[in-house]
């Protein structure tokens, strides 16, 4: 069997994959500063769900920039998703990426407890005096407690990505973020994982150092 492959540049795979969502988007519009988002999840799933399912609160994307430009941390629930972040981009705005979640203390804390490390890694951002992104694409017991300490004042996102995935409670976790007093964006149902939540925060790394990656 004879495949007829493509001709193109290894520099133009991501432009020529970029173009062939924007055709296949076909005439759905969205927000200026949302589209590069919407666009970047596609290209790193192949997935044009996400077209639908990312739900942004108003200004969100906006937010999210002005905390990277401020020098953020953006605390993730794997290090998948903090591997998968643009550290380089991120370091030039004087911010970082950190996951708590192999620390061995948080480990021996959590067994302790009765709890998952994702909820003390959570409580340990919570700790952290700097502006937050917390990109959560993993544990929807995460997304929970970071909404309980919302509600408790102990926490204060600039933004939160809510985007787990699997069958247990990560529906359930999304929906409550939805109810947050805090700029968020949410992959609403069953779809996520960590390279979604690195996918979002790399879009706006590019769109922060005026390079959307079109």
């Amino acid at each position: 069997m004879k495949v007829e492959l493509q001709r193109v540049a290894p520099a133009e795979i991501e432009a020529r994959s970029m173009e062939i969502i924007q055709s296949e988007l076909g005439d759905r519009t969205f927000p200026a500063e949302v589209l590069p988002v919407v666009k970047r999840v596609i290209h790193t799933t192949a997935d044009f769900d996400y077209a639908d399912n990312l739900i942004f609160s108003p200004g969100a994307v906006e937010q999210g920039i002005a905390a990277i430009k401020g020098g953020c941390t953006i605390v993730t629930d794997t290090q998948m998703a903090r591997s998968g972040i643009n550290k380089r981009v991120l370091e030039k705005f004087g911010g970082e990426a950190v996951c708590f979640m192999s620390d061995p203390d948080v480990a021996a804390e959590a067994k302790e407890r009765g709890v998952t490390r994702a909820a003390v890694s959570m409580e340990r951002a919570a700790k952290l005096d700097r502006t937050l992104i917390l990109a959560l694409g993993n544990a929807p017991t995460a997304l929970v407690r970071a909404c309980e300490l919302l509600e408790e004042g102990a926490m204060k996102p600039a933004l939160i990505i809510g985007a787990p995935v699997g069958f247990v409670n990560v529906v359930e976790s999304k929906e409550l973020l939805l109810t947050e007093d805090v700029p968020y964006i949410v992959a609403r149902g069953r779809k996520g994982g960590s390279n979604v939540a690195a996918a979002i925060c790399n879009a706006m790394l590019y769109l922060a150092s005026g390079n959307a990656r079109e």
